[in-house]
């Protein structure tokens, strides 16, 4: 990654979102709600919880989107990480 936060940064990439109900309909992408887990794909130097290869639950507001290398990236602050998938 061309990327590297600073500080209490963590960079994710978004999983992706459901692409049929359970009923097998398929949901349009202006329908589909962004889900808030992802991978931690890069930690700033100050972050104490989480490391790059976790899956992550943030809030729905968290960070700011970007893309890079054809990824859709989300960049926040470590406390806005509501968990780790265990």
């Amino acid at each position: 990654m061309g990327l590297k936060p600073l500080n209490d940064r963590v960079i994710v990439q978004r999983k992706e979102g459901e692409e049929k109900t359970a009923g097998g309909i398929y949901i349009p992408d202006s329908a589909k709600e962004k889900p808030q887990n992802g991978i931690v794909v890069a930690a700033g130097p100050e972050c104490k919880t989480v490391k790059e290869g976790d899956i992550v639950l943030f809030a729905k507001y968290a960070g700011s989107e970007f893309s890079m290398d054809d990824d859709d990236l989300i960049i926040m602050h470590e406390d806005d990480i509501l968990g780790v998938f265990a």
